[in-house]
């Protein structure tokens, strides 16, 4: 059986829900996520707060947040919806200590104003633009006949302070705009720099990526801010790779030490990267080649590194087993 395709909204989704995010950022996330999509039940038995999500890894997302955050005990369901598709629906159910969570998330049931807290800095601002696009946002695949990119919110006054956050949220210029659609207020962007500015954001890098490399095939314009996304993105993934070896190394280091490792290319990139977290692979090469004298290619170094996480994944998954 192939695999299952999923959507460019989809995939785009599932890679800000994959994300490592400290502890304040995933507060505005879920600030904004659960004020969305978030359901609020009471019964004899107290209140309790459900979410719901079609994508099972934003739902992971959101139940390690809550347990994260607030250590509570949180239930994870799925359901099928009605009608033809038949859709599969995965719960985050908070039975206990819902009021406390609602508060602690400046989430007020009767009022649309966002938390002061969401809106101290640029990447707490982010993370609240994600969370809005993680419960209710959707963006056109980018090989369809035009770009489109929308949040639609049931509260209008929410969406009118969020609309101001959008156009106003520093360093980076929106012209969102909003519309009323079937009972929702939906903010939406159809600048294609725009919806790449957004997704960078945002931190869907290869979104971005996949996005822009359709679109440099289809026009032109706008370059320069199209090439400042692509070296955002590609930025991203350096340090999201440099994060992951550095992790690794420090795991052999720990358990070996340098003078077990045999391999002296190896050794000297290990070290080259702790000295140099933001160095690309082409430096690290260009380091390498002039520690040992003769050329080192990039090739070579990625290989090294390849090995090296292929290491540390068998070290890892012994240790699971033991």
């Amino acid at each position: 059986m192939e695999p299952k395709t999923i959507s460019f909204a989809a995939s785009v989704k599932e890679e800000c829900a994959a994300l490592s995010r400290p502890d304040e950022e995933k507060r505005s996330l879920l600030s904004s996520f659960v004020k969305i999509n978030g359901r609020y039940h009471i019964s004899s038995e107290g209140s309790a707060l459900e979410l719901v999500s079609e994508s099972s890894a934003i739902a992971k997302a959101i139940y390690g947040y809550l347990h994260d955050l607030y250590g509570v005990e949180v239930r994870f369901a799925y359901s099928r919806s009605a009608g033809f598709l038949k859709r599969v629906l995965f719960h985050v159910l908070v039975e206990r200590e819902a009021d406390d969570i609602l508060n602690d998330l400046g989430i007020d049931l009767l009022t649309g104003k966002l938390p002061s807290f969401a809106l101290q800095t640029s990447e707490k601002q982010a993370a609240c633009l994600c969370g809005a696009f993680l419960a209710a946002g959707s963006v056109n695949d980018p090989r369809s006949s035009h770009y489109h990119l929308e949040i639609a919110f049931g509260d209008p006054n929410y969406a009118k302070w969020f609309l101001h956050l959008w156009r106003q949220i520093q360093n980076h210029h929106f012209s969102a705009k909003a519309v009323e659609r079937r009972g929702k207020t939906v903010l939406y962007l159809k600048r294609a720099e725009e919806i790449s500015d957004f997704l960078v954001l945002i931190g869907a890098q290869d979104g971005c990526l996949r996005f822009e490399d359709v679109r440099v095939d289809r026009d032109f314009s706008n370059i320069g801010n199209r090439l400042q996304n692509l070296d955002s993105a590609n930025m991203g993934k350096t340090i999201k790779a440099s994060e992951r070896q550095t992790k690794e190394i420090a795991f052999f280091v720990n358990a070996l030490g340098y003078e077990k490792i045999e391999n002296e290319k190896l050794k000297a990139l290990m070290k080259l990267r702790l000295a140099h977290p933001d160095a690309s692979l082409g430096e690290l090469a260009r380091f390498l080649s002039e520690e040992f004298a003769s050329e080192v290619s990039k090739s070579n170094v990625n290989h090294l590194f390849r090995r090296l996480d292929e290491e540390y994944r068998k070290a890892t998954e012994h240790g699971k087993n033991q």
